[in-house]
């Protein structure tokens, strides 16, 4: 009789069989669980900056350890390409670039008005080093097809020379070889460029509600909700800090109750966090319209931000 031939490939196929399997469930996992270690939408009212040096800005020194958390303490996601767990994720980068788009702002302002004399001064190189660097692009990986083939300076590696050209800074204005003008007419400035970036973030929010008031499927208005709650949250630690560093201004003006009650309205504004941002009518009765609440505030902020101006400036 013959005998049967008994061998492995049924037992093979079934390890194959399961590691096929395995592989097909952690690649499902891959992204979903991925993201949600990945993301960090961190609104933090009580972050500030660490070991100010007597001299030092506080705002600068704010500006830097927030580049610092953002980009190396949590994972910088705007940047992030679709194969990886960040690369899905929608809500941290927009406050991501929210909050660059502030530092940005604040670095120019710096560049241009308060680290210099007057406008005839020479401008201070660290400061326009800084400037360039945090208002670059905030997307750009390894590989920019669009622009070259050849590997470039990712948005990380950009913003983290930003960060070292503002410590660069703060150590020379705390060695007495840079200058930091803590004059009036500097600090009006400075809260009146806010004020139009504010604007601009209303009107911005003003048209998407005309436009897509109601609409359920509405994937554009927590993009609109966060890249503003990220901007708000940096202008309130800078503002925040920027009251300590023009004190003597904010007291000789008797502004102490008007600038702590518009920093408490950025702080309220930057802490507005729904499970789910909807785009409801502005009237509804059951779902509710998130970026009409958040242009509440956003114009709250200006109105005081134009009322602390119109102070300073007389």
């Amino acid at each position: 009789m013959r005998r049967p031939h008994v061998g492995a490939a049924p037992g093979r196929r079934s390890v194959w069989k399961w590691a096929a399997w395995t592989i097909v469930i952690l690649l499902v996992l891959y992204f979903p669980v991925g993201a949600l270690f990945v993301e960090n939408i961190d609104d933090d009212p009580q972050f500030g900056p660490q070991n100010v040096a007597a001299g030092e800005s506080r705002a600068v020194a704010l500006a830097a350890d927030l580049v610092t958390r953002e980009v190396d303490v949590h994972t910088w996601a705007p940047m992030q390409p679709f194969f990886l767990p960040a690369g899905i994720l929608d809500n941290m980068p927009n406050f991501q670039r929210g909050i660059m788009a502030a530092l940005g702002r604040f670095a120019t302002e710096m560049m241009d008005q308060v680290g210099r004399t007057r406008g005839s001064s020479q401008v201070d190189r660290d400061l326009e080093q800084a400037r360039g660097f945090l208002n670059e692009q905030p997307n750009v990986w390894i590989w920019q097809p669009s622009v070259s083939l050849m590997p470039s300076a990712t948005s990380a590696q950009k913003f983290r020379a930003g960060r070292e050209k503002l410590i660069a800074y703060n150590k020379r204005l705390a060695a007495g070889q840079a200058v930091f003008e803590r004059r009036s007419d500097n600090l009006q400035a400075l809260i009146d460029r806010i004020a139009n970036d504010i604007g601009s973030d209303s009107a911005v929010i003003d048209r998407h509600v005309i436009e897509q008031a109601g609409n359920l499927f509405d994937l554009q208005c927590d993009d609109i909700f966060y890249f503003n709650k990220g901007r708000l949250y940096a202008n309130y630690l800078l503002l925040r800090e920027l009251g300590t560093d023009f004190q003597n201004v904010v007291r000789d003006r008797d502004l102490t109750n008007p600038w702590n009650q518009m920093v408490e309205t950025f702080r309220v504004a930057a802490e507005l966090h729904p499970w789910i941002v909807w785009n409801g009518y502005p009237d509804a009765l059951l779902v509710p319209n998130h970026l009409a609440a958040q242009g509440f505030y956003l114009l709250r902020a200006r109105t005081q931000l134009r009322e602390i101006s119109g102070i300073l400036q007389k």
